[in-house]
This record gives C-alpha cells, sequence and structure tokens, in this order.
C-alpha cells in the first residue's frame, strides 16, 4: 500500500504564493509517477498580510495543523511596511522554529561546474557543503525582550549543552549520511570564537565530545572569521560546518551569494519530530504580481523536504525523487539557458520551473 504523506504549506507573502504554486505542481508530478508514495498538501494561513488583515501572524489553527503534518513546506514570509507593534518584524518561520524545538537549521551550499557565479571554479572543483546553523537559541534567544535604555542596549546569547548536544550528533550524522552517497569526505567543522567568548570555549567543548562517538568522521575547529575568508578562497574544501545561530545567519548568506544570490538558496529547519523547508530569500513585494520571481530556492528547498520524510520513514522512493529534483535543478542553472532576471536571464518564474519540469521528463523517459 502506497504511503501518503500530509504537507502543511504556507503560501507566504508576496512573491510566495508565485513560486509556491509551481513548486507544488512538481511535488504532484513527482509523487503521480510514483508507486512509492503520494502527497497531500494542506494550505494554511500565516504571515504579515494575514496578520494585516486579522491581527494574528501565526494561528493557533494553522499551528495545530502544522504540528500533525509529516513536514511543513513554507514560502517567503514577512512584508516591510507590516509590524508588530514594537516595531519588529513578522517571522511566523521563527515562531514555528521556537514551537517545535527546530534547532539545526541547514544551508546547503552547491555550485557544479559551468554554473555561472562570483567564483570561476578551478579546474576539477566544485563547491558541495552545508553549513548547520543552530536555530533556537544563540544571539537570537534574547529576540523581542532585549534591554533598552537611552545610555545602553543589551541582547543575552544562550548556549545550552542540550541543545548542542542535539545539534553536533545531527551534524555528524549528516557527515556520514553525505560521505555515504558520495558527496563528502565525513568532516565536521566547529566554527565558533572560541578564542574570545566563553559561551563559545563552552560550544566547542560539547562539539569535542561529542566528536569522540564519531571516531570514523573528522572533527575540526575553525574561528568564524576565517571561516568567511575561506569560504571565499577555498570552499570546495569545506563539507559540514555547524556554527551558532547569529554566526550562520550571516555565513549563510555569504554561501548564497557564492552561488549566485539568495534565489539559488534553500533551507530546512529541523528538529526531533518535525521539519521546516522554505526559501533563504524574502518576499521581495517590489517584484510581486509580475511573474519575474526565481523559483528555484523554493524547489530546492521542496527537494530537500522529500530527502528528509524519506530518512525519515526509510522511503527510498522519497529520496530518489528529492535527487532528481535537486539534480534538475541544478541542470537547468548550469546550462544557462533559462536564467531567471537575479541570475542574469530573463526568464519568468513560469518557464524557469517548466524548465525544471523538462529535465524530469526527459530524464525519466531515459
Amino acid at each position: 500500500m502506497t504511503e501518503t504523506y500530509e504537507i502543511a504549506v504556507f503560501e507566504g507573502d508576496g512573491i510566495g504564493p508565485e513560486i509556491t504554486t509551481p513548486t507544488i505542481a512538481l511535488l504532484k508530478q513527482l509523487a503521480a509517477a510514483s508507486t512509492g508514495y503520494d502527497l497531500r498538501f494542506v494550505t494554511l494561513p500565516a504571515g504579515a498580510g494575514h496578520y494585516a488583515r486579522t491581527g494574528e501572524s501565526l494561528p493557533a489553527e494553522s499551528l495545530r495543523v502544522a504540528a500533525a503534518a509529516d513536514a511543513i513546506l513554507l514560502s517567503a514570509m514577512g512584508l516591510p511596511d507590516v509590524r508588530y507593534p514594537d516595531g519588529t518584524e513578522i517571522s511566523p518561520q521563527i515562531e514555528l522554529r521556537m514551537a517545535f524545538d527546530l534547532f539545526a537549521g541547514i544551508r546547503p551550499v552547491s555550485v557544479r561546474q559551468g554554473q555561472a557565479g562570483p567564483l570561476t571554479l578551478p579546474e576539477g572543483r566544485e563547491i558541495d557543503f552545508v553549513l548547520v546553523r543552530e536555530s533556537t537559541e544563540g544571539l537570537f534567544y534574547s529576540m523581542g525582550t532585549g534591554v533598552v535604555s537611552e545610555t545602553e542596549a543589551r541582547e543575552t546569547l544562550r548556549i545550552t549543552r542540550e541543545i548542542s548536544e542535539k545539534l553536533f550528533r545531527f551534524s555528524f550524522d549528516l557527515a556520514r549520511s553525505r560521505r555515504q552517497a558520495g558527496r563528502g569526505p565525513g568532516r565536521v567543522t566547529c566554527v565558533d570564537k572560541a578564542n574570545v567568548f566563553r559561551a563559545f570555549a563552552f560550544f566547542r567543548g560539547i562539539f569535542d565530545e561529542i566528536a569522540t562517538e564519531y571516531p570514523d568522521l573528522a572533527a575540526e575547529h575553525a574561528y568564524v572569521d576565517a571561516t568567511a575568508l575561506w569560504m571565499v578562497q577555498k570552499p570546495w574544501d569545506f563539507d559540514v560546518l555547524v556554527t551558532e545561530n547569529m554566526f550562520g545567519d550571516i555565513l549563510s548568506d555569504l554561501g548564497a551569494g557564492l552561488m549566485g544570490g539568495l534565489g539559488l538558496a534553500p533551507s530546512a529547519d529541523i528538529g526531533l519530530k518535525q521539519a521546516v523547508f522554505q526559501p533563504c530569500h524574502g518576499s521581495a513585494p517590489d517584484i510581486a504580481g509580475q511573474g519575474v520571481a526565481n523559483p528555484h530556492a523554493m524547489i530546492l528547498s521542496a527537494a530537500m523536504m522529500l530527502d528528509w520524510l524519506g530518512l525519515k520513514h526509510d522511503n527510498a522512493a522519497l529520496r530518489t525523487d528529492g535527487v532528481r529534483l535537486r539534480e534538475a535543478v541544478e541542470a537547468v542553472i548550469a546550462s544557462g539557458d533559462c536564467l531567471t532576471r537575479d541570475l542574469g536571464g530573463t526568464a519568468g518564474t513560469d518557464a524557469a520551473a517548466g524548465a525544471v519540469q523538462r529535465v524530469l521528463r526527459t530524464a525519466r523517459a531515459a
């Protein structure tokens, strides 16, 4: 009997619905052609637009349904002119991270030979690494509750043993699975600032403890400033990088820059039970409704979702289709034949997604 997986969908704000629609169409195409699984989609309200209309950014019923779903697919959220009374942004994605304890933020960075971008890859080199960002504490711990007076402002950085141990085990398990898939050497690098801050020395110490549980994998350290330099000079040397919330927030945008922009940057926030998959970019209301938004980060996030579901449920068909969808996007980007405006081309949203669809059909027919 084919297993059906329920996907909670948040269409988002601005360009969110425009990039969600073709992504869902691709997922339905894959599921329809598979005998190993089926997908059922449930669209839920949330976001800045919903807040402007109702005064709620993430309704309790949406949270309840999302909690019961097998995975959550979330599009770009937020609008610059819609804020909470304290001036902070409407961020349901962060609320979901906190509500579901989604401690592992996954930010893959991939650049293939032939792909246009800010770096010229040396012959035989490709970029393929994953940044794992702790997503529930760090410098984001006091979000919205920092202390501000006329003379100073303070925020609290929090690192706990409980979350750090889960984060590091997740990172080592990821490095092992990447090595088994032929995508990395099995190496995890702890990125910190342990030479200055006691909190990061604590973070590094826990990393070293967990590393002893994985004697078959390499464990390394790097300071965050040096890592930023090396991500530009030799990004092909990395495999899995694990770091604190704010450092990961910054380095993930640098990783997106290596790929050519946020339009190619997918992400996932993963906990022990639930997971949210979403593009790294914003809602871009300035181009909403024009049909020119780049859908690839959203599609790549959906590919990550299929892979995660396949791992969680030991379903090879899901994992296979996750790889096929990712590779189809990579093939379109590397060919340079159907690039969106942000990548230097002229293709619209539907054309870019259609190119991915054609690659999938051609590959299945071959």
